[in-house]
């Protein structure tokens, strides 16, 4: 389906910015960082401090939205995007830097909720669900059969975040190659310069909220009722639940595969093929595998994700294996593809128009848990059971997971769609 101009322009907006940060992550913060004289434990603060912003904020942020509408926020977080770079010039140690990293995390801790939230808006006014931007058709009621599934929310957010995932491979090479011929503070105001840009497809956004002014509730009040809501659905908690056990797999292995492959004699060019494998099957399926959830239901979509990365991480050990090591990675990336959209499509589906922002933003919330915890859970569990014995704890906690939504909630959105 041909995608409209907002969709594209929120697909450019969010390369732009998502590009220009991840310049500035990887590989220039660490060498910037080292170059400051901060090593060790500190250094590793430096790094995961701005994911932690988004674990405290994201949901604050998403609720916001809601009230003031998506635009708004959006250009609010271009300015953290565009010229927070331009502070790295200024700062002379290591705990300035940590403080500015703290600070640059607010850009994503923002774009996170309010551009899915943004994404479902659209995506449901296209197809004729809303009467105008912002105004969804809360009286639709499913057909039998029909569990879960908002058609083709899952497969926009598919199309969506490849725009984010090519930031992700573009930031890093063009922040390799620019540290070779500058030092790290003039590559930041290089950063700076190139976010500049995200300004241009965000002022050309429309507003998400309808134009007649409406009588608000108490911010408090909103805050209260958002996160109500939120609390008594049970597919936020279990997608959230879901997606942080999955994160927590995922970037257990990011950490430690490395290590545990190159002391078994792997080479250093097969475990980067392995990473770089698993990312493009991951960008390439996403929107086809959204396209699944819309047809045949996120839940269904979203265990059979679990299954397959529960699938492939015992084969993650089988380091002697040759060419046949990258075999796992290509199912890691189905898996996410699997797993990703439908939960996104899912919460924006079952939640209320009027909070849809502080979903995303409960949701947000609990990928960055799954992306701080892992590394620290999987350490200690490693250390405690061996990392083979370690793989097969987390594959079996994704196919219990699986095994849930299958005994005990699928059955409920059988009935509860039943004429």
């Amino acid at each position: 389906m041909r995608r409209s101009k907002p969709f594209l322009n929120l697909m450019l907006a969010d390369f732009i910015a998502r590009s220009g940060y991840q310049m500035g992550k990887t590989p220039l913060l660490p060498i910037f960082a080292n170059a400051l004289g901060a090593s060790g434990a500190f250094l590793g603060a430096i790094v995961s401090v701005s994911t932690i912003t988004g674990l405290v904020l994201k949901p604050f942020f998403g609720i916001l939205s809601d009230r003031g509408g998506r635009r708004a926020w959006l250009l609010i977080g271009a300015c953290f995007f565009a010229f927070m770079p331009f502070t790295y010039g200024f700062i002379s140690n290591t705990e300035q830097l940590l403080v500015v990293r703290l600070v640059h995390g607010l850009a994503t801790a923002i774009y996170g909720p309010v551009t899915l939230a943004y994404i479902a808006e659209i995506s449901r006014w296209e197809r004729g669900r809303v009467g105008s931007l912002g105004r969804v058709d809360t009286d639709r009621r499913h057909r039998p059969g029909d569990i879960d599934a908002d058609p083709s929310v899952a497969e926009d957010i598919g199309w969506f975040q490849m725009a984010r995932s090519g930031g992700y491979i573009v930031g890093p090479a063009l922040a390799g190659g620019l540290l070779t011929v500058m030092d790290p503070a003039a590559v930041f105001t290089v950063i700076g310069l190139i976010s500049c840009a995200v300004f241009l497809p965000v002022l050309a956004l429309p507003n998400t909220r309808p134009e007649k002014k409406q009588k608000r509730k108490p911010l408090l009040q909103h805050i209260r009722n958002a996160i109500r809501d939120g609390g008594r659905m049970p597919a936020i908690w279990l997608t959230g639940s879901l997606e942080a056990i999955t994160f927590i797999a995922l970037y257990t292995l990011k950490a430690f595969l490395p290590i545990y492959a190159l002391d078994a004699g792997v080479s250093a060019a097969l475990v980067g093929s392995f990473f770089s494998l698993q990312e493009a099957a991951h960008v390439i399926s996403k929107p086809y595998c959204g396209r699944l959830g819309d047809r045949y239901g996120y839940l269904p979509v979203i265990s059979l994700g679990m299954l397959v990365l529960s699938a492939s991480l015992p084969l993650v050990d089988a380091l002697d294996a040759g060419a046949a090591f990258l075999a796992p990675a290509l199912m890691m990336g189905l898996a996410q593809a699997l797993i990703f959209p439908a939960a996104i499509a899912l919460v924006s589906h079952r939640i209320s128009p009027e909070h849809l922002g502080a979903g995303m933003g409960l949701i947000g919330m609990m990928q960055n848990f799954g992306k701080v915890a892992g590394p620290i859970l999987g350490g200690l569990a490693i250390q405690a059971l061996g990392y083979e014995a370690t793989l097969l704890c987390l594959s079996a906690a994704l196919a219990l997971g699986a095994l849930v939504i299958w005994v005990v909630y699928l059955p409920r959105r059988r009935i509860a769609t039943e004429p």
